[in-house]
C-alpha cells in the first residue's frame, strides 16, 4: 500500500515553510502528499507581507474531496488562521474517523507576524488538541497554549503536562528557542515518561519553516506505520540535517535543505 499524508496548511510563496515544506519533507520520505490550504500568504525570506484566508466554504469542499477519493493515513495540521477554519477541520476530522493527526500550533512567522488570530486560540485548544496524537508546540506556542513562562528544564515539563490535560496522547515541545549555545533539546512527553531529544544547535539564520518541516517528517513516518516515539525520532533526525546543510538563499531567514536527510543517508556506508 502506498503510504498518504495530508497537510492541512496555509501556502508560503517562498516555498520554505507551510503547505510547500510539507509537501517537499513528504516526498523526500516517500510518502504521496495531499493538501488543504487554508490560506495563501504572500512571503519570502524577508517576512510576511499579507495573509488571505481560504473561505471556509473551500475548506471544506477541499477536506471533503480528499475523504471522498483519497483516505489519508496520516494529517498534519499548520497555519489555520481562524477560529472558524479550526472548527471546521476538527469537525471534519472527527466525522471521517482520520487518526494519526499532528498539530503544529501554527501562531507567530519567524519576523513576527501573526498566523493565528488571538480568538483562535481557545479553540485550537478546545476542538483541535483533543484529536492530536502528536502535539509540536515551540517554546513561545506552549507558553501561550499553558500560560507557563518556560525558563528551565521544569517549566518545560509542567507545560508537558499540562497541553497533555488538553487531550493529546503524544507532547513534543521543541527547543529551538532555550537559550542553549551547544545544544537544541526536544522534550517528548507521553503521559508517564519525559525524554530529551538531543540535537546539536547550528548557529544560523536560515531557519524558515522547520517547524512544519518536523511536523511533517512525523506526519509522513505515521503514515508509513510508524510508531509515535520512531516517527518523531525520524523527524529530529530529518530537520537536524535540513538546518546543517544550509542552502543559504534569499536575504532574511533562509529556507531549510529539504533534500539533505535523503543525501546524508545515501552517503552513509
Amino acid at each position: 500500500m502506498i503510504a498518504k499524508a495530508l497537510t492541512i496548511a496555509g501556502s508560503d510563496s517562498g516555498g520554505g515553510a507551510g503547505i510547500q515544506a510539507d509537501l517537499k519533507t513528504f516526498q523526500e520520505l516517500k510518502v504521496y502528499g495531499m493538501s488543504v490550504i487554508t490560506a495563501l500568504t504572500a512571503q519570502n525570506t524577508l517576512g510576511v507581507q499579507g495573509v488571505f484566508p481560504t473561505p471556509v466554504l473551500g475548506v471544506r469542499k477541499q477536506l471533503d474531496s480528499i475523504a471522498e477519493d483519497l483516505t489519508p493515513q496520516a494529517i498534519k495540521t499548520g497555519m489555520l488562521f481562524n477560529e472558524e477554519i479550526i472548527q471546521t477541520v476538527s469537525e471534519k476530522i472527527r466525522s471521517f474517523g482520520w487518526t494519526n493527526i499532528v498539530v503544529d500550533p501554527v501562531m507567530i512567522a519567524k519576523g513576527g507576524s501573526p498566523l493565528l488570530q488571538e480568538d483562535a486560540i481557545e479553540s485550537l485548544k478546545n476542538d483541535l488538541i483533543p484529536l492530536a496524537t502528536v502535539i509540536t508546540p515551540n517554546i513561545p506556542e506552549a507558553e501561550v497554549l499553558t500560560d507557563i513562562k518556560i525558563k528551565t528544564a521544569e517549566d518545560r515539563k509542567l507545560a508537558a503536562e499540562k497541553l497533555m490535560d488538553l487531550g493529546c496522547q503524544y507532547v513534543v515541545i521543541k527547543g529551538g528557542h532555550q537559550e542553549n549555545d551547544e545544544k537544541a533539546q526536544d522534550l517528548f512527553f507521553d503521559g508517564h515518561q519525559f525524554r530529551w531529544m538531543d540535537g546539536k544547535r547550528i548557529h544560523t539564520k536560515n531557519t524558515h519553516g522547520t517547524g512544519c518541516t518536523f511536523s511533517a517528517a512525523i506526519t509522513a513516518e505515521l503514515a508509513k506505520g510508524k510508531s509515535p516515539i520512531n516517527a518523531i525520532q525520524t523527524g529530529k533526525s530529518f530537520i537536524q540535517a535540513a538546518i546543517e546543510n544550509e542552502l543559504t538563499i534569499g536575504s532574511g531567514h533562509g529556507p531549510t535543505n529539504h533534500w539533505a536527510y535523503q543525501n546524508k543517508r545515501v552517503k552513509t556506508p
